[in-house]
């Protein structure tokens, strides 16, 4: 399984990433088969040998949050951007963690950062619209969740984003909006 752009930390792979990609790849599917409790127990023994995978380290955050564990998959997402900082799909995860952790300024600054690598990435848009909508931030968050909405989610996540737009009610007329600009 090659490591798909969103998930890996940097691109193109240097000799070192191939090989923590490698560590990393039973796990990953392991966890894709939906099986978190044993891609944990895999994970932990890859950063035991290999304690600067960023890779592992993002994949234990996944797992741990399929557990529920949203602490410590905050703490392994933050592991992973300590040591590979422009890891968009870690810092992606760790927004969502934050805000989901009710630490919606952190969500929001992960985000931002995020935004400020990949400003056409509709996951950011889906992070931060949702950090701006647990700050009640309607405008922001409805902006944003639209955004996200025609770059053609997956159908759950489409689901749950017109839900919070549903709930977030409607938005400014096209006149007002056009006031406020003035």
């Amino acid at each position: 399984m090659k490591p798909p752009s969103r998930e890996t930390p940097e691109a193109p792979l240097d000799p070192i990433d191939a090989k923590h990609w490698e560590e990393v790849e039973d796990a990953a599917e392991i966890l894709h088969d939906q099986r978190p409790l044993e891609a944990i127990v895999a994970l932990r023994a890859v950063l035991k040998s290999s304690p600067r995978n960023a890779y592992a380290f993002h994949w234990l955050g996944v797992a741990l949050f399929e557990t529920g564990e949203l602490e410590a998959a905050r703490d392994a997402y933050r592991a992973a951007l300590a040591i590979s900082p422009k890891y968009l799909g870690a810092r992606v995860h760790l927004s969502h963690v934050l805000r989901m952790l009710h630490d919606v300024r952190g969500a929001i600054e992960q985000a931002e950062i995020a935004r400020q690598q990949a400003p056409q990435d509709p996951e950011i848009w889906h992070a931060l619209g949702m950090a701006h909508a647990q700050r009640g931030d309607k405008e922001s968050a409805r902006k944003l969740l639209e955004a996200y909405l025609h770059s053609s989610p997956e159908f759950e996540v489409g689901l749950e984003v017109r839900s919070i737009l549903a709930q977030l009610g409607p938005g400014k007329p096209p006149d007002e909006e056009d006031e406020d600009a003035n």
